[in-house]
């Protein structure tokens, strides 16, 4: 039996996405890779073919020659582990931040997770109004405007709601909705989709790093540590002498002027 690596990172879809690269280069280095953290998520990396073994908490650790613990304190007192403080110290990508602390700054990572797609979604533009906090969320109001004028240029856009929307799906009656559930199957569905545009969220660090077309809206947090990976993102950020805040609650008038973006030109974004 080879080396073997656990790399403990808890936290949301975007979180375990970004540290999906030290997962990957781990396993190109030759290890078997254990990831403990968020089992919902973790099955993206096992398809992907970045991770042998998931788990939702520190498991025994007899066997592992490294710990990489991403975490806000160093509570496992070993001396094969490698701490890293779950966000970085200044302003810089959180994966390159990772990687540098592992000495992996030079190592080359896939821009696209290797996951194959289902075609069914070729046509359909994903348009997902939330995210992990209502804070970093664009009014529910320009995405529907974005969804009207992608009809009006002969497109078919999709509504997505994860588990924390559900509820917005009476307010979106009339329009095409697809409810979340199955991550593996989600991201398959969303492999295959024409574009995609979304808060920063978990949803829109996966499409990003499916290799789709994403438009990505910032405001309160910062996309210089937090721009989801791939080689298809266009982040619209406005950079106001408030922004970043996150998690802070807006002061400023009006409310999340932060997030107020044109639909014409989210549009253009997505098509031309």
């Amino acid at each position: 039996m080879g080396s073997r690596v656990l790399i403990y990172r808890r936290g949301g879809l975007g979180d375990t996405l970004l540290t999906f690269p030290v997962a990957e280069i781990f396993k190109n280095l030759g290890y078997e890779v254990h990831f403990a953290g968020n089992t919902d998520y973790l099955p993206l990396g096992e398809e992907a073919g970045f991770i042998d073994r998931g788990f939702s908490d520190i498991p025994p650790l007899g066997g592992y020659e490294k710990i990489v613990l991403i975490s806000a304190k160093p509570f496992v007192d070993d001396p094969r582990v490698v701490w890293i403080r779950p966000f970085p110290p200044q302003r810089e990508h959180i994966t390159e931040y990772y990687l540098k602390s592992l000495g992996f700054k030079d190592f080359r990572y896939s821009e696209v997770l290797p996951i194959k797609g289902l075609p069914l979604w070729e046509n359909r533009i994903v348009l997902h109004p939330g995210s992990g906090s209502p804070k970093k969320n664009a009014p529910l109001e320009l995405f529907k405007e974005v969804y009207l004028h992608l009809e009006e240029e002969g497109e078919k856009p999709l509504f997505v709601l994860g588990e924390a929307e559900y509820h917005l799906a009476e307010e979106l009656k009339g329009f095409d909705v697809y409810p979340v559930g199955d991550i593996k199957k989600f991201a398959k569905l969303l492999k295959g989709a024409k574009g995609f545009l979304g808060n920063d969220s978990g949803f829109t660090h996966l499409a990003g790093y499916l290799g789709v077309r994403t438009v990505a809206l910032f405001g309160p947090t910062d996309p210089l540590v937090w721009r989801p990976l791939g080689p298809k993102v266009e982040v619209l950020y406005k950079n106001l002498p408030c922004s970043p805040c996150f998690p802070a609650e807006c002061t400023a008038f009006p409310p999340k002027g932060c997030l107020i973006f044109s639909p014409e030109r989210i549009v253009e974004k997505l098509l031309f």
